[in-house]
């Protein structure tokens, strides 16, 4: 199995992700930077940060901007390392190997999810150590008691919410599968977005603690039904043999 995710590696240039992921990162830490010590947040007319209530910690808007680059990322990799090769027929070839369609399909998988997950876990971390040591110099606008380095719970969470996050991409993947479509699991992430981070009043289904647990579990149930039936389905026509 670690030689078929290496494989992926290879075959989709994970360097151009490596970089993406720099830039992603880059970008996110800047922001959430300037964010919060910056005053970016603040009303022009009154200068009082301009937060929603509920919403004026460093984890809150941290969580929201790397969850939605993140996921869309995941999504756009599961679209390319798998629908994509659906697509081209290369899939119909890498099923010519003396190796096992599921064993292949969850490598191509699992390839997306680790890579994913670990650029999720340390831009989480980077953005997180850069503004703890910030508070030490500058007068923040939002509160960093959040950001508990010391804490195993503190990376407890950061590890549970990045999985849930990059398995909602497994999500994404089934619906583009399902609709043979490349675009469909770009824009499922989307309405996905829409959904674990969206708010009706003051509830939101983001400050849910079982909710993380609930995505990971429907995640599994797609990546089932995504390799359940591989081995009698017909590449090229999409047809049960």
């Amino acid at each position: 199995m670690i030689k078929l995710i290496k494989l992926e590696y290879k075959k989709n240039n994970i360097k151009k992700y490596i970089i993406i992921t720099l830039i992603l990162t880059s970008i996110l830490l800047l922001f959430c930077f300037a964010q919060t010590y910056l005053g970016i947040a603040r009303d022009s007319d009154t200068g009082v940060v301009d937060a929603v209530e509920g919403a004026n910690t460093v984890d809150s808007y941290v969580d929201l901007f790397t969850t939605i680059s993140f996921l869309i990322l995941s999504s756009a990799m599961q679209s390319t390392f798998i629908v994509d090769a659906y697509k081209n027929k290369t899939m119909d070839l890498m099923f010519q190997y003396p190796i096992g369609r599921k064993k292949i399909l969850i490598s191509k998988i699992l390839a997306v999810l680790i890579f994913s997950f670990a650029a999720l876990v340390l831009c989480k971390l980077i953005i997180y150590i850069v503004l703890y040591i910030g508070s030490f110099y500058l007068t923040p606008d939002f509160l960093v008691e959040g950001v508990n380095l010391a804490s195993a719970s503190f990376y407890f969470r950061i590890i549970l919410q990045s999985l849930s996050t990059v398995c909602l991409s497994i999500i994404a993947l089934y619906i583009g599968l399902l609709w043979k479509s490349t675009k469909a699991p770009v824009i499922t992430s989307f309405l996905l977005i829409l959904l674990s981070q969206g708010n009706i009043g003051q509830f939101t289904l983001v400050s849910s603690k079982v909710f993380p647990v609930v995505l990971i579990a429907v995640s599994i149930i797609c990546a089932f039904l995504c390799v359940i039936k591989v081995e009698t389905k017909d590449v090229g026509g999409g047809k049960e043999t």
